[in-house]
């Protein structure tokens, strides 16, 4: 089957990397943002077959979101099969009404990507499965963790242990550890629905001391949270800490201020572009696709 890929602007780097390894023909795409913050969207040749669109939507979220309903929307003149690799999905977060009143903006978002006729949706590690069920048409959930365990394997890293920064990602921390053939734990965290607050407040940490450290998390945003993880396995006298995860959003210096807590490095996939974004999650992506 000839495949087309279409490399939204957020993800042009790991469209081409997908274009490549599917032997496909890449179009890439341009925008022009207008002084009003409109943008009008380009694709740049003449895409046929299977189409693929590949586009993030990490910050400017709403931006980013709109131009990949946009280009799918645009991809669907040319062929009746459409899949949309939204490696990071924006909006996942907000999959339920935790507080009166809070609209559920993912329930909104599934619904566009059915009213541009995506035929199917591939998404990495997205941040609650919940967030999936709002959708109507087939969704394909894919974890990065082979590949980050992979990258750790390569360091000489002194008796690791894997530790999830709460017992919400646990299931992942289980199988990182699992492919590094060490044991793991997790945290106990607090977090204040709305100040955003986030307080550790105990653990069943066992013999940490002398340990390497590797905290692992589906997205970073601000840090907070493995900022206060790292400040309290410090306090267990571990050694080495590092910061596995698949979305680095690192948002408003998270980098900088996640080093000063006592992280040695923070590693993270090409969902997201960025410094830190050494594991490419162009095969795993591929596999789903084909």
């Amino acid at each position: 089957m000839f495949t087309t890929v279409i490399g939204g602007i957020a993800s042009q780097g790991l469209a081409k990397k997908i274009a490549k390894r599917l032997k496909a023909k890449y179009l890439n795409s341009e925008i022009k943002v207008f002084p009003d913050g409109e943008c009008k969207i380009t694709i740049y040749g003449k895409p046929r077959g299977r189409i693929i669109v590949v586009q993030s939507t990490y910050p400017p979220v709403d931006s980013n979101l709109i131009q990949a309903l946009a280009l799918i929307s645009k991809a669907r003149e040319y062929s009746s099969k459409i899949i949309a690799v939204i490696p990071y999905f924006g909006y996942a977060r907000q999959d339920r009404e935790f507080l009166p009143g809070e609209i559920v903006t993912m329930k909104m978002v599934a619904k566009l990507f059915k009213a541009v006729e995506a035929s199917k949706i591939v998404i990495v590690d997205v941040h609650s499965k919940i967030a999936l069920k709002h959708f109507k048409i087939p969704v394909e959930n894919i974890s990065a963790v082979s590949e980050l365990a992979r990258y750790f394997r390569k360091l000489q890293l002194k008796n690791p242990l894997v530790v999830s920064p709460d017992f919400g990602g646990i299931s992942r921390s289980r199988e990182f550890a699992k492919l590094l053939n060490t044991d793991y734990t997790a945290l106990v965290k607090r977090r204040d629905r709305k100040t955003g607050n986030v307080e550790i407040k105990s653990s069943n940490l066992r013999n940490a001391s002398g340990r390497d450290v590797i905290i692992v998390d589906d997205m970073i945003s601000t840090g907070g949270s493995i900022i206060k993880a790292a400040e309290f396995l410090k306090k267990q006298n571990c050694g080495r800490i590092f910061v596995a995860c698949t979305h680095a959003l690192l948002i408003n210096n998270a980098e900088k201020k996640i080093r000063q807590s006592g992280v040695s490095k923070i590693i993270s996939t090409n969902t997201i572009p960025s410094k830190t974004a050494v594991v490419d999650s162009s095969e795993i992506i591929v596999k789903a696709i084909s």
